[in-house]
């Protein structure tokens, strides 16, 4: 095995680590949420609401949590390590390693995209309990998890080295992540908006990332899954080459 790889694999399993150590703290807050949106979203209001796009509507909002629990959770899972690193010292150790800018990305961002697919599963595993969670369409589902849960992990890069305090963590992701995806078409349809606010909706992404996860679940798309997944593989690589020339330039590294 190659040194690189060897560093690679090394860097990955530490970050991995560092969330599996605390359960209480990255594993069951969205079990409990997830469990309260189920509860109050699904089962009380679906209750009244009855069906969407001939689905139920717990089976229509269940694709939205996903997209919200596992963003989240990447963001968070990238943003904190890089910010807790800089804040205490310790990304110096990562820093002065022969390990390439390449592999530094890399491994934060893979350890938080694995992170936030561990979420999708445990909602998916909530999910279950109040209905079935039919996989329409396998590949769009596996490839719109992972393309943004790669994304926002590259995104949390970012965040995590632009932050100068916890503050902006806290803005970042529950001031304009969160915000996004409940105007993402996560708990309505598109279609029950007027013409002028549908196409406003299109300009926020998160409406890409609710359809194609929507689509792979349950086969019920507003918006073309094949383009939604064409703009957000361009989006990811964009970001994760923008998270590059970051560490290449020291960005937020060093004083």
């Amino acid at each position: 095995m190659s040194r690189p790889t060897v560093q690679l694999r090394t860097l990955v399993r530490r970050e991995i680590l560092r969330f599996v150590r605390r359960p209480y703290n990255t594993f069951l807050p969205p079990i409990i949420t997830n469990t309260l949106y189920f509860a109050v979203f699904g089962v009380i209001l679906g209750s009244r609401i009855g069906s969407i796009a001939g689905v139920s509507y717990i089976q229509f909002v269940l694709p939205g949590l996903v997209v919200l629990g596992s963003i989240s959770d990447a963001f968070e899972n990238a943003s904190f390590s890089i910010f807790h690193g800089r804040w205490n010292d310790y990304i110096d150790a990562v820093i002065v390693t022969p390990m390439s800018n390449l592999n530094m990305v890399a491994s934060y961002v893979i350890a938080s995209a694995i992170r936030g697919i561990v979420t999708a599963l445990l909602i998916v595993g909530v999910g279950l309990v109040f209905t079935s969670v039919p996989i329409s369409h396998p590949f769009y589902l596996a490839a719109n998890v992972l393309v943004i849960t790669t994304l926002f992990g590259g995104l949390g890069i970012i965040g995590g080295l632009w932050a100068d305090d916890f503050d902006y963590l806290t803005v970042m992701n529950q001031f304009i992540l969160r915000p996004l995806v409940f105007f993402g078409a996560v708990f309505y349809s598109l279609s029950v908006l007027p013409p002028l606010w549908r196409q406003v909706s299109l300009l926020n992404p998160m409406v890409y990332m609710v359809n194609g996860v929507r689509y792979g679940m349950i086969g019920v798309s507003e918006v073309d899954p094949n383009t939604s997944l064409a703009v957000l593989s361009t989006a990811t690589v964009a970001v994760l080459a923008a998270d590059y020339l970051l560490f290449r330039r020291g960005y937020g590294l060093t004083e």
